[in-house]
């Protein structure tokens, strides 16, 4: 299975999850605030229920996400904006901190590829957005990826990109999901560890 399928099939999971109206702790209703570990769990469930996953999709400590023989795939969350609409701080740290050994989507590229398992690696970040953007997620993306490629020497697939509009969430009305398959990694990995 190709990973934009999977990605398809993650968007559909965000907004059944939203549709659910079930709030995440004290928050308003809507898939936007949940937090990535509960987030991963609630998707891994929902692709279970889809016959060619055959059930196995799974949560772990890393990968985020196993899909057995086909992807392990790390995830972070994008959210310009808390709960309460005001913006956030420090909300893009997830994806640039451009070290090894941290919890950045940087930080998961290397992750992956000390992944041993026969999967292919991939990352994928989970966006939320007003509608209209108040603070759009594309200047953060293309960050992301001109430092992992073009810093750091990360071979990337091209980026895929599907979203959805109209969630139930009043500051989280958007989603977006972007992926990438991690092709490989720096030539100098060894000085980087």
């Amino acid at each position: 299975m190709d990973l934009a399928e999977v990605v398809d099939d993650v968007v559909d999971a965000l907004v059944t999850i939203d549709a659910s109206r079930q709030p995440f702790k004290e928050f308003q209703p809507g898939v936007g605030p949940y937090g990535e570990p509960q987030l991963v769990k609630l998707i891994a469930a929902h692709l279970n229920r889809i016959p060619k996953y055959k059930g196995a999709a799974c949560v772990r400590r890393s990968p985020d996400l196993l899909i057995p023989q086909e992807w392990a795939i790390e995830f972070k969350l994008a959210r310009p904006f808390g709960d309460n609409n005001k913006e956030a701080e420090n909300w893009s740290v997830n994806l640039l901190h451009p070290y090894p050994g941290n919890v950045s989507t940087i930080g998961d590229c290397y992750k992956l590829l000390k992944y041993e398992g026969p999967e292919r690696g991939a990352v994928a970040v989970i966006g939320y957005e007003h509608t209209p953007p108040k603070i759009q997620l594309t200047p953060l993306i293309q960050s992301f990826e001109e430092i992992a490629k073009n810093v750091l020497g990360f071979k990337l697939s091209d980026r895929i990109e599907v979203g959805r509009d109209n969630l139930v969430h009043p500051v989280h009305q958007a989603v977006r999901v972007f992926a990438w398959e991690l092709l490989d990694g720096p030539r100098n990995l060894q000085s980087e560890s």
